[in-house]
């Protein structure tokens, strides 16, 4: 039978990152040795005190619904975290807690966003800002930036993106997939021109938080904006910071009619996340940051390693990242003299099916010619992988 799909639906691609590890892991069952350099996720291990916080509470019986915005516990060690990394003050009604980040970005485009209203987008971008916003019929406004601008957006390229039907504005810093912080300076520049549009909101996608190794202390865009306070949505979680992707919780802060919208439509869709893995979150949010150090340092290390490698590749440039856990490398030389490859997605595919390493391609970012590359595995299969891609490209007479 034949369906008449909605034409939100038919405008909205599946997610590229999980389409690419997906085919990985279809060749990896299929007995090929592949290398996944694709994953945004942690690949350490949930520390056990927060693994532990939830079998305590499957114990205890905290196996049922929550209320929609989360449990009281949880919204208040929100609010305790964010007053202490953050120096910012939000009282429990202005907090909600989401299954992750993403349905938290999803929960406010469907709480703001009507038809034909426009949102702000810098490229490259996390693959699914531009389609949360065509799933509620919004219009995603492409700001695209390049390494002169060092994948920044400047008070003039978002000058020029913003007008009368725009009303979102994306930041993401860490940014995915560039690596790349906005520092106080450059994000009250920003705040500068956003004064001047009194309608429009701020989504502050704060999802890489801790997992960065630049100078000073982090910032958000409230932090550079006080008086931009009222109309942003700071958004965070424990996914990538405390190795919970699986666990899936997420929350939002933010001026407290906007995040009861935001309830409304989690109340009608998921009605709450997961009560033991609120627990858990709880724990790890209450349980300092020691935790999350080693990781840090392990990314920080790798890092290093593959910026080195990487660069060490005929046809590819790569700047370093101030952190996340990704690098979005500059391979558009490398197409133009690899034989037979046409465009990044030809180049993801070549590097797949050549040496058993899956890359994302950078069009998937909304900045083709660029590959991203996790370094969310070990130094020693980030090893592994640069000698392939260096032998595979030798072969190919790549100099």
């Amino acid at each position: 039978m034949a369906f008449q799909l909605a034409r939100r639906v038919q405008r909205v691609r599946p997610s590229p990152t999980m389409a690419v590890t997906a085919r990985a892991e279809a060749l990896r069952a299929a007995g090929r040795d592949v290398i996944s350099l694709s994953a945004g996720e942690p690949d350490f291990d949930t520390p056990e005190h927060i693994s532990e916080a939830a079998i305590t509470a499957i114990r205890a019986g905290a196996t049922h619904y929550t209320a929609p915005t989360g449990t009281a516990s949880l919204r208040a060690a929100i609010a305790a975290k964010l007053h202490r990394d953050n120096g910012l003050e939000y009282a429990p009604a202005e907090i909600i807690v989401g299954t992750g980040a993403k349905q938290c970005l999803y929960n406010l485009a469907a709480a703001l966003l009507d038809a034909g209203d426009e949102a702000v987008i810098q490229a490259p971008y996390w693959v699914s800002y531009p389609d949360i916003v065509r799933l509620v019929d919004g219009v995603p406004e492409i700001v695209e930036t390049d390494e002169h601008s060092r994948f920044r957006l400047t008070p003039e390229t978002l000058e020029a993106a913003l007008t009368d039907r725009t009303r979102l504005v994306f930041l993401n810093s860490p940014a995915n997939p560039t690596g790349v912080v906005y520092t106080r300076d450059e994000l009250a520049a920003l705040g500068t021109v956003l004064r001047r549009y009194p309608e429009v909101v701020v989504a502050s996608d704060d999802i890489y938080e801790p997992i960065r190794w630049n100078d000073g202390p982090f910032a958000n865009i409230v932090n550079a904006c006080p008086e931009l306070r009222e109309r942003t949505v700071v958004i965070n979680g424990v996914s990538k910071a405390y190795a919970m992707t699986g666990w899936r919780i997420g929350y939002a802060a933010g001026p407290e009619p906007l995040i009861a919208a935001m309830a409304k439509v989690q109340s009608q869709s998921t009605s709450c996340p997961s009560s033991v893995s609120q627990a858990a979150a709880q724990a790890a949010l209450e349980g300092g940051s020691e935790c999350i150090e080693p990781m840090r340092q392990a990314f920080r290390e790798r890092h290093d390693l593959l910026v080195e490698r990487l660069n060490a590749l005929p046809g590819i440039r790569c700047r370093p990242a101030d952190g996340t856990f990704y690098l979005f490398a500059d391979a558009r030389r490398l197409i133009r003299e690899l034989e037979g490859v046409r465009d990044d997605r030809a180049l993801a595919e070549w590097l797949l099916e050549k040496t058993g390493v899956a890359v994302v391609p950078g069009s998937a970012f909304g900045l083709p010619g660029r590959i991203r590359v996790s370094f969310a595995t070990s130094a020693e299969n980030l090893a592994t992988a640069m000698e392939r891609m260096a032998q595979a490209l030798a072969e190919a007479g790549v100099r």
